[in-house]
């Protein structure tokens, strides 16, 4: 647990950046909302207080104890996407929550943590040189079990995250690069099957207005046409705060989730993108540093396992809402709205805190 003389190495900067985000965030929110009288953004703060609950807890109780029930962990999770496959709520087509009254959990948020913490325990206990192909064979089904269970509710965009979780730590567990090419020729070899039997209708529309949106300007190009609208029209210093027409008129749909930072980049502008990628880009630098400075191989596999989900999150959100990548339902991690989003999000940036942290300890 928590020890006194462990305070004095928190990583208050890391805290700092995280909630300067989550307020930027807060702000776009109530923003790109407040137009239509939705107080989304009380219920974005709640789940923040949330959060840094979860990230108290995460960041109190030493990493190697949630280490050594990280298998717990990981079937508690599949129990919970399974009861999602035959119960959970639906919404826009998609199956994905747990409705608890007050709040509706989405478990394939917490799968992202979970699938680190698991694989960083396996890699740690199993690792004699460099990982064997039953190493990375168990670890693949690891990674594939949630994935597949992601994907089925449908959400591609987060079942696929859980993808470079799995490399970052496989990486760093002594995996050479020429597995990851033959991975990839693989899936290249196998693209042709995805097309035609794995990716529905909607979602080979995405990619191919992804590549030409005036294809369908009012139907599959839209989101794709007005994101690009949204960021361009912001100029260097922006519209003003709540003065952006795209994100309040609602000519760009989703503004406070999945294009939350196009509607920030019309309002903001440039200044404003750069002040927000700072942050991201000091928080992710920071967290690399942590993985560094780990004592111990369960902290630089749980860190860059943590901080590749988040990382991979940013930046396909980010080129998307510039339009330089397909439309898919990948919010942008602290500034999105979503309550499971927001806790486990800040749960795990308590692990990484928890391990620069506990550097100093035997």
């Amino acid at each position: 647990m928590f020890e006194r003389r462990l305070y004095f190495h928190v990583d208050w900067l890391m805290i700092v950046a995280v909630l300067a985000l989550c307020g930027i965030g807060v702000a776009m929110i109530y923003s790109t909302t407040h137009a239509a009288s939705s107080r989304l953004y009380v219920i974005q703060l709640y789940a923040i207080g949330l959060g840094l609950i979860a990230m108290g807890i995460c960041l109190v109780i030493d990493y190697r104890s949630l280490g050594e029930s990280s298998h717990f962990f990981y079937m508690a999770i599949i129990v919970l996407l399974l009861y999602v496959a035959f119960f959970g709520a639906v919404r826009g087509g998609a199956r994905r929550w747990i409705p608890l009254g007050f709040f509706n959990l989405q478990p394939s948020e917490f799968a992202k943590v979970v699938v680190a913490l698991v694989l960083a325990k396996f890699f740690d206990e199993t690792l004699q040189g460099q990982p064997t192909g039953s190493d990375l064979g168990i670890a693949g089904a690891l990674t594939v079990l949630p994935m597949a269970l992601i994907a089925k509710e449908p959400d591609l965009g987060t079942a696929v995250t859980l993808v470079p979780v799995f490399l970052a730590i496989a990486y760093l567990a002594g995996m050479r690069f020429r597995v990851i090419g033959i991975v990839l020729l693989v899936a290249i070899a196998l693209t042709p099957l995805a097309w035609r039997y794995g990716l529905r209708d909607y979602q080979k529309n995405r990619i191919v207005t992804f590549l030409d949106p005036d294809l369908d300007p009012r139907g599959g190009g839209y989101q794709q046409i007005q994101a690009r609208v949204t960021v361009g029209s912001g100029g260097v210093l922006g519209k003003g705060f709540g003065k952006g027409t795209q994100g309040q008129l609602r000519f760009l749909p989703v503004a406070h989730t999945d294009f939350v930072f196009s509607a920030l980049a019309e309002e903001l502008g440039l200044l404003g993108v750069v002040v927000t990628l700072a942050l991201y880009l000091f928080v992710i630098l920071r967290a690399l540093q942590t993985a560094r400075l780990s004592r111990d191989r369960l902290g630089s596999f749980l860190v860059l396992g943590v901080l590749a989900g988040f990382g991979f999150q940013v930046i396909y959100n980010v080129t998307m809402s510039a339009g330089l990548a397909p439309v898919k339902g990948l919010t942008l991690p602290l500034l999105s709205y979503g309550g499971s989003a927001m806790i486990a999000t800040l749960a795990g940036f308590g692990l990484i805190m928890n391990v620069r942290m506990r550097r100093f300890t035997n």
